[in-house]
């Protein structure tokens, strides 16, 4: 019977340390895909989050400006438009008669 829980106990140790090697194995196997897609990435022409939130806003802020001009522009449009009457011509009139 000793030896039984001695084989028990040798085979759990052995079970335990793959245990460990392989969580480990998988530990670094994930840092370095990490690591690999950081690279991947950095390469590309990507924005980071303050950047894009930056040019966003600019894009907000030079919208509504060209909107508060537009509603300038057609305020004055509408002002220097006045309504047209019909001028008779000069001589007009003596032509007709």
């Amino acid at each position: 019977m000793q030896s039984e829980n001695r084989i028990f106990d040798d085979l759990v140790k052995v079970l335990n340390g793959a245990a460990g090697t392989l969580a480990g194995m998988g530990r670094e196997a994930e840092a370095t895909a990490r690591e690999r897609a950081k690279e991947w990435i950095g390469g590309l022409d990507f924005v980071s989050r303050d950047e894009f939130e930056a040019v966003k806003a600019m894009a907000a802020a030079a919208r509504d400006e060209a909107d508060a001009l537009k509603a300038r522009l057609d305020a004055l449009e509408a002002g220097s438009a006045k309504p047209k009457t019909a001028k008779a011509k000069p001589g007009a009139d003596a032509a007709d008669a």
